[in-house]
């Protein structure tokens, strides 16, 4: 998904920064693009975002470029791992599905306010999931340490995405900047986000792929 994003944008002539923690899988990205596209260009920046201090490296490294910033694709994520905790002490699905997208968009948010005009607004696109409906927040207990559940985990990380959307698009509509936020459902996917289903549904996703993953 990420991928096909980054292709697109370029394709209309946009310089794409891709951000992840692939540096192989980056570079591959960014030859392929850059090799289709004659209008855009691609390039690759490493962010880990299980750590907010390599999301805030990421930033300052970013901002050092003194670049405007038009578009901001949240679209990183992770779905069904077993019970971990990140370098910060954090619940995976939370960290990654949700705070390192809430920490990069408000250290960004500047500069997303100064290259937004009216009639050509900065965008923010978080990628969400229908999963945020079964989702449960409990604020005595973001990090799921009573009961592990990697689906309420999952699925806590998604709503709070999109509760985030929400307020921030609020919040900007009421300043009168010119930023959407939009939170957005892929739908099903063929990603490697399904890795981690139990063995009878993957045994099953393969048969089933040619009508889910169209």
């Amino acid at each position: 998904m990420g991928f096909e994003t980054a292709r697109h944008l370029a394709s209309l002539g946009m310089h794409v920064i891709i951000a992840g923690n692939e540096r192989e899988e980056g570079a591959l990205a960014v030859r392929r693009i850059n090799e289709e596209s004659s209008e855009g260009e691609a390039e690759f920046i490493f962010v880990d975002l299980t750590s907010l201090k390599s999301v805030r490296n990421f930033v300052q490294m970013f901002r050092d470029r003194a670049l405007p910033l038009h578009v901001l694709i949240n679209n990183a994520g992770t779905m069904l791992v077993p019970e971990k905790r990140t370098e910060d002490g954090f619940e995976f699905h939370f960290c990654l599905n949700y705070l390192s997208h809430f920490l990069l968009t408000n250290l960004l948010l500047d500069l997303l306010k100064k290259s937004g005009k009216n009639g050509c607004s900065s965008r923010i696109i978080n990628m969400a999931s229908a999963t945020h409906y079964a989702g449960e927040i409990n604020l005595e207990d973001l990090n799921k340490r009573t009961i592990y559940s990697s689906h309420a985990a999952y699925s806590q990380s998604k709503l709070a995405l999109v509760l985030f959307t929400y307020y921030l698009q609020e919040q900007l509509m009421a300043g009168g900047f010119a930023v959407t936020v939009n939170a957005v459902d892929p739908g099903m996917v063929d990603t490697a986000l399904y890795n981690n289903l139990w063995t009878l549904a993957q045994m099953l996703k393969k048969p089933v792929a040619s009508v889910l993953f169209r």
